[in-house]
C-alpha cells in the first residue's frame, strides 16, 4: 500500500483552479450531502464550527468515499504548544490539506511548515495512526512530506505587509485571504465590500501570484468569485454550507408566510 497523493496539492502545483465548499454544520450526514455536490474540495472547519477531533474523522471518512471531493480541514489555532498538538491530530487522522488562521509573519509560517513535517524537516510526531493505514503503508513515515499541503491565512494589518515574506516561505503551498477578519481589521467590520478592503484583497492576490504561491478566498457572492478568479486566484470557496442552508429555509418560510399572514386558519372539523 502506497501513501496516497494529494490531488489538491498536485492541483495547485498545475495552476488548476479548485472550486470549494465552506463545510460548518459539524455533522457527517450534511457533510456527505456536501461531498455528492461536485466541488472539488470541502473546508471543514475547526475555528468556527463545533467541530472536534471525533467528528472531523467522520467528516473525512464520508468525503473519501467521494474520490472528486478533497477534504480540508482548518485547525482552530496553529502556534505554539497547542497548535503543534493540534496540526499533528489532523494529520494523523489523515487529512493531508490543512488551512491554518492568523499567520501574521514568516516566522510563524516556517514554524507551521516544522509543525506539519517529520523529522528531519520538521518536528511532528511520528506515529501516523490512520493517516498510514495504521502502519499498512510503511513507507508513509518517509512519504508523507510530499503529500502534506499547507494554506495559511492571511487577515491582519500585520500580515498584509509581510504578505511578501509569508508567500516565500518554503513548505506553504497557497495563502488564503480572510475577508472578515480583513475587513474587521481595517476598521471595517462587518463589511468586506468596503473599496479599502477589496483594494486590499485585489493587491494580496496580486501578489500571492507573483510570489508563485497559490491565493485563495472565500465569497459566496459569485460576482466577486469570477472578479477573484480573474485576478488569478486557484482555491476559491464560493460558498458556505450554513449560509446555503439559513438562505433556503428562510426564503422558503417567508414565501409561505407571506402568502397566507392574514387568512386565517382553516378549521379542520
Amino acid at each position: 500500500m502506497q501513501t496516497p497523493i494529494n490531488p489538491f496539492k498536485q492541483a495547485l502545483r498545475d495552476k488548476r483552479v479548485q472550486i470549494g465548499l465552506w463545510v460548518g454544520l459539524a455533522d457527517h450526514y450534511t457533510t456527505e450531502i456536501c461531498a455528492g455536490a461536485g466541488f472539488d474540495w470541502l473546508l471543514l472547519d475547526g475555528e468556527h464550527s463545533p467541530n472536534d477531533i471525533r467528528s472531523l474523522l467522520q467528516q473525512a471518512q464520508v468525503i473519501a468515499a467521494y474520490p472528486a471531493s478533497h477534504a480540508i480541514a482548518r485547525v482552530p489555532v496553529g502556534h505554539g504548544n497547542v497548535g503543534t498538538a493540534l496540526i499533528k491530530q489532523y494529520l494523523d487522522l489523515g487529512i493531508q490539506t490543512l488551512l491554518v488562521p492568523m499567520v501574521d509573519t514568516a516566522q510563524q509560517a516556517a514554524d507551521l511548515v516544522r509543525a506539519s513535517r517529520y523529522p528531519p524537516l520538521g518536528i511532528r510526531g511520528m506515529g501516523g495512526a490512520r493517516a498510514s493505514r495504521w502502519g499498512r503503508i510503511p513507507n508513509y513515515g518517509k512519504d508523507a512530506n510530499d503529500q502534506i499541503c499547507l494554506l495559511v491565512q492571511v487577515e491582519t494589518r500585520e500580515a498584509l505587509d509581510n504578505l511578501d515574506a509569508i508567500a516565500a516561505t518554503e513548505g506553504v503551498d497557497g495563502v488564503f485571504i480572510g475577508p472578515a477578519d480583513l475587513s474587521a481589521a481595517l476598521g471595517h467590520v462587518g463589511n468586506p465590500m468596503h473599496p479599502e478592503v477589496q483594494a486590499a484583497i485585489e493587491d494580496a492576490i496580486k501578489r500571492i501570484v507573483k510570489a508563485g504561491k497559490a491565493a485563495g478566498i472565500l465569497t459566496p457572492n459569485e460576482t466577486l468569485a469570477r472578479k477573484y478568479l480573474d485576478l488569478g486566484a486557484t482555491f476559491v470557496a464560493v460558498g458556505l454550507d450554513s449560509n446555503l442552508l439559513m438562505m433556503a429555509t428562510s426564503a422558503l418560510a417567508a414565501k409561505f408566510k407571506t402568502d397566507h399572514a392574514a387568512v386565517p386558519a382553516s378549521k379542520t372539523y
